[in-house]
Order: C-alpha cells, then sequence, then structure tokens
C-alpha cells in the first residue's frame, strides 16, 4: 500500500486549509475534493512508472534509427543491447496489470509530453551510472534492478523539469511526490524475477478503515469547528490570534478532534503526527507552540475523564 496515516492527515489538513466555508455549509464537494486528491496521488504513481516504460521504448527507438543510417558504425549495427534489455524494464512492460491500471487511468501524458521522456533518456545515457552499466553487454537480475534503482533515486527524483511539469499538471502531486517516489524505491529495490502479477499495482489505502478516517477526521473536525475554536483560544489568551500561522490553527483543530473522537488512536501517537506534519508545513516554532498547547489540553481531559481511549498502550 502507498498511504500511511501520517499522509491522510496531510490531505485532511490541506482540504480544510483551502475549505472557506462554515460548519452549516454542505461539504460534500469538499470532501470530495479530499477523496479525489488522494486518489490523484494513484495517478502520480502510475505517470512515474509509466515513464520507466516510455525511456525503455525510447532506448529501443534510438538504437533501431543507428542501425538504419546510411553511415552506420560496428557499434551502430551491433550495438549493446545491456540497458534495451534490461530486465527490470522488461517486467514493467510486460506487466499486464499494471498495463491494463495506465489504460483505465488514461496515463498518456508522455504521448503528447514526449520532450520529457527524451530528457531523462539524455540524462540517463549522460550519466556515469550509465557509463558503468554499458562497460559489459550482459547482466543478472540484480545488476539490472540495482541500475534501474540507481536511475530512479539519482536521476528521475531529483530531476527539476520533470518537477515543473508535475507542477503545471497538478498541484497536489508536489507534496504527494515523497511518498510515491519512496513506494516506487521500496518496489523496485524488494521486486524478484518472478514477482507476482499485482506486484506493481499496489493499493493506495491499507484497508477501508483507512479510507474511512480520513472521511471521518475531515468531517468530524468540521463539524465540531466552534467547540474546537473555543478550547484553542481560551488556550491562546496570550497569544495575538493574528499571528498564529494559519496551518498551525487547521493542525490544532485536527488533533483536538482526533483526540476527543478516535478512541481507537494512542494519544501520544496523535501528538506526535501533528507535530511532525508541523516540522514540514508550518513555521520553525509551530511544533513548540502546538506541542505545548495539546499538552495542557490533555492534562485537562484526563483529569475530566474526557479521554475515552480504548485498549492498551494508549497513554
Amino acid at each position: 500500500m502507498m498511504l500511511n496515516r501520517r499522509h491522510i492527515r496531510v490531505k485532511v489538513m490541506q482540504t480544510m486549509y483551502a475549505f472557506k466555508g462554515n460548519e452549516s455549509d454542505d461539504f460534500a464537494k469538499d470532501q470530495k475534493f479530499l477523496l479525489f486528491s488522494i486518489d490523484n496521488m494513484y495517478n502520480l504513481y502510475l505517470l512515474l512508472m509509466s515513464l520507466l516504460i516510455e525511456v525503455q521504448k525510447r532506448a529501443e527507438n534510438d538504437l533501431q534509427k543507428k542501425q538504419k543510417k546510411h553511415l552506420a558504425t560496428k557499434e551502430d549495427k551491433d550495438p549493446n543491447r545491456k540497458f534495451v534489455n534490461n530486465q527490470l524494464l522488461k517486467l514493467l512492460k510486460e506487466n499486464v496489470q499494471l498495463k491494463n491500471q495506465l489504460e483505465a487511468h488514461k496515463i498518456t501524458n508522455w504521448e503528447l509530453d514526449g520532450e520529457y521522456i527524451d530528457v531523462i533518456f539524455k540524462a540517463i545515457i549522460a550519466s556515469d551510472l550509465y557509463k558503468d552499466y554499458m562497460k559489459t553487454r550482459v547482466s543478472d537480475f540484480k545488476e539490472d534492478k540495482d541500475f534501474i534503482v540507481d536511475v530512479f533515486k539519482d536521476i528521475i527524483a531529483p530531476n527539476d523539469k520533470l518537477y515543473d511539469y508535475m507542477e503545471d499538471k497538478n498541484l497536489t502531486w508536489l507534496d504527494d511526490l515523497p511518498t510515491v517516489n519512496t513506494t516506487i524505491l521500496k518496489l523496485l529495490r524488494k521486486v524478484k524475477v518472478n514477482a507476482p502479477e499485482n506486484y506493481f499495482t499496489p493499493k493506495l489505502y491499507k484497508d477501508i478503515d483507512d479510507k474511512q478516517f480520513a472521511v471521518d477526521l475531515f468531517k468530524k473536525t468540521l463539524l465540531n469547528r466552534t467547540a474546537i475554536n473555543k478550547e484553542i483560544d481560551l488556550k491562546t489568551k496570550n497569544w495575538d490570534s493574528e499571528r498564529i500561522a494559519t496551518v498551525d490553527f487547521v493542525l490544532l483543530q485536527m488533533a483536538i478532534c482526533e483526540l476527543k473522537n478516535f478512541s481507537s488512536i494512542p494519544v501520544k501517537v496523535t501528538i506526535n503526527e501533528y507535530l511532525e506534519i508541523s516540522k514540514e508545513y508550518s513555521t520553525p516554532k509551530s511544533s513548540i507552540f502546538i506541542n505545548g498547547i495539546l499538552d495542557k489540553l490533555v492534562k485537562e481531559y484526563e483529569a475530566a475523564g474526557e479521554l475515552n481511549k480504548m485498549g492498551r498502550g494508549l497513554m
């Protein structure tokens, strides 16, 4: 599976941040946007997997063109086919389930935007990685796999032009990119020659509970916003509310909602998750600010018996 709970929380935070209505408003369309932006992450995954397949095709075309050249050299006529025959790329290209998913999600970007395939292909060929790899003409699956892992990690993932392209195509993709890249690297590193058909089509959610968690967290935070905001106001009296970063406010709303309404999630887990998210998405001092407020609130909830947590190891 690709999504973990932290990424779900980030998606909810982004949707909350963009939500301009109030509690009585119909937020069905915002909930739809939330689920759509999560689903869209899978399209990004497919897009990057199809990039690898297209780069292989581009390499194949390149060799064919050279062989047909009027003044073909010996190397042109009998080229080193090691890259074109890379066994991992071949696995991807021949994977029926991946092909079906690419068709079902209409991932045809590279037909129109083929120049990006060129950019990546040329970057690969110009690299020392490639030169080392092509020193021999035969390889085993492990060497082929290691090469593609390195290509993805060192050439594709950090490519600026590709990054700009993703940003143009879909704004939410930039936040998804680290998660998707990590998923792809994990899959590539662990793949075996006899990988099952569904290996390259991982599930987006771990289970149905995770999808429900996304919807519930969004809805319950919005529905309880007035009450939650009062609690935040009481704890931030010495703070100028204008000075509290909007992201921090949203994260506090979500954390308080989670503490009070999600009995199976340990207090520590909730607090740690929101502190980590604030470090990544807010100001340098945010995590200290958020931690201070949540710490006070948890003590009050405990004293009042308002934390109905179930199960062991919850505090």
